[in-house]
């Protein structure tokens, strides 16, 4: 069973920098394209990056393109996702999960049964 585990998050300024990170853990996690995710009360969680298995290929949302970026260390079994010029905007909880494919859609074939707890990115002066 695919179980992802993300960290990382925390309060920031506007225009400050965070780093998430992503395990799955369960299987190998190397293998599979990877969704960055997020969700604010009262709304849906929706797709806002993804990164394919081997890391060549990434695609985002209008709303983050140009700030955050996705990478991965198969190495290390890890995915990140760099977020830079944070914006009040960007205050939600954010989610990581196996993904069949990372289209520019952003619209993911989600792998695994359970969500993780998410890590909470607040972003506030």
């Amino acid at each position: 069973q695919l179980q992802p585990v993300e960290s990382g998050g925390g309060l920031v300024q506007p225009g400050g920098s965070l780093r998430l990170s992503c395990v799955i853990s369960g299987s190998d996690g190397v293998n599979y394209a990877i969704g960055w995710f997020r969700q604010v009360p009262g709304e849906e969680r929706e797709g806002i990056s993804c990164l394919s298995s081997s890391g060549r290929r990434t695609n985002y949302a209008d709303s983050v393109k140009g700030r955050f970026t996705a990478s991965r260390d198969n190495a290390e079994n890890t995915v990140y996702l760099q977020m830079n010029s944070l914006k009040s905007e960007d205050t939600a909880v954010y989610y990581c999960a196996p993904i069949g494919t990372c289209s520019a859609s952003l619209k993911f074939n989600v792998l695994n049964d359970n969500w993780g707890q998410g890590t909470q990115v607040t972003v506030s002066s």
